[in-house]
């Protein structure tokens, strides 16, 4: 498993993350505080609190072409 913080703003930053990360066969998650998602569901991602700071986690040990696809996102 690999772990990524990310930062998603807006209704379209989301839309777009949802739509890169359906286009990968990996199961991932997102985790804000205690609460989880599952990365591809777009409702569930805006039942977070996007103001919180948000980790993606890939269940995944070679995904660096998705990590590529989501740099936008990604915080470091």
């Amino acid at each position: 498993m690999k772990s990524v913080p990310i930062k998603l703003s807006f209704a379209e930053e989301v839309k777009t993350f949802v739509n890169v990360a359906n286009r990968y066969p990996y199961d991932m998650d997102l985790r804000a505080g205690r609460h989880v998602v599952d990365a591809k569901s777009i409702l569930g991602i805006f039942s977070l609190d996007l103001s919180q700071p948000i980790t993606l986690e890939v269940y995944a040990d070679d995904c660096e072409d998705l990590f590529n696809d989501l740099k936008p996102f990604i915080t470091k």
